[in-house]
């Protein structure tokens, strides 16, 4: 089963070929992106691959209208989060994919598991996210609000280690970093609260 990872904004503008090729010419340059479909100017699906010609991610720009394959992701995705947690962060969540006027998939190919397909991939992603009014989601993941934090729970069971989440909480996300194998700090995640045995935690206003 393909994996993504995508970038969902409320900009319609877009950044051209010739933007995103000199990213990887200054920080990544045995990588580079070909034309699928669409041209420099207004282009529709690129492919992000190495020198050696091993292919790194397919990456996608699909406008939200009526009747468009960006549409349908949305609604998707909307349909995947209906039984999340926490509660608030969906709520928050559903507001702004209505509000969202592109998709970016990403399609993450055998190359995006090295480190260098890996970070190459990380740099056009992070570029799109970057220019602003944009959230993160990652297939068995979830989702991030407009500052990078995770929002919306959708990993397995199973999983541990350190992350960045947020929690809205009286019209403000909670920002703090928690062990996603701790038991106590994914109970108070999943109930909209920050773990308290936590105290880093920056507090700012809800976007979107």
């Amino acid at each position: 089963m393909a994996y993504y990872t995508r970038v969902l904004t409320k900009q319609d503008d877009f950044p051209t070929f010739e933007e995103l090729t000199d990213i990887l010419r200054t920080d990544h340059p045995h990588c580079k992106l070909n034309i699928e479909e669409g041209d420099e100017e207004e282009w529709n699906t690129l492919l992000l691959s190495s020198d050696e010609e091993v292919e790194i991610a397919l990456i996608e720009r699909l406008p939200v209208s009526d009747g468009t394959l960006g549409q349908d992701q949305i609604a998707d995705l909307v349909e995947d989060v209906q039984e999340c947690k926490p509660e608030t962060g969906v709520a928050w969540l559903l507001d702004y994919l209505d509000e969202v006027n592109t998709v970016y998939a990403c399609q993450h190919l055998l190359g995006a598991d090295s480190e260098e397909g890996s970070a190459a991939l990380h740099a056009l992603r992070s570029s799109l996210f970057e220019r602003g009014e944009s959230i993160l989601q990652a297939d068995l993941e979830g989702f991030t609000n407009e500052e990078g934090f995770h929002i919306v729970w959708q990993f397995s069971d199973s999983i541990s280690g350190a992350w960045n989440m947020g929690v809205l909480q009286d019209g403000s996300w909670h920002h703090f970093k928690m062990d996603l194998g701790d038991p106590d700090h994914r109970e108070a995640f999943l109930n909209g609260e920050v773990p308290p045995d936590l105290t880093s935690v920056r507090i700012t206003g809800s976007q979107g």
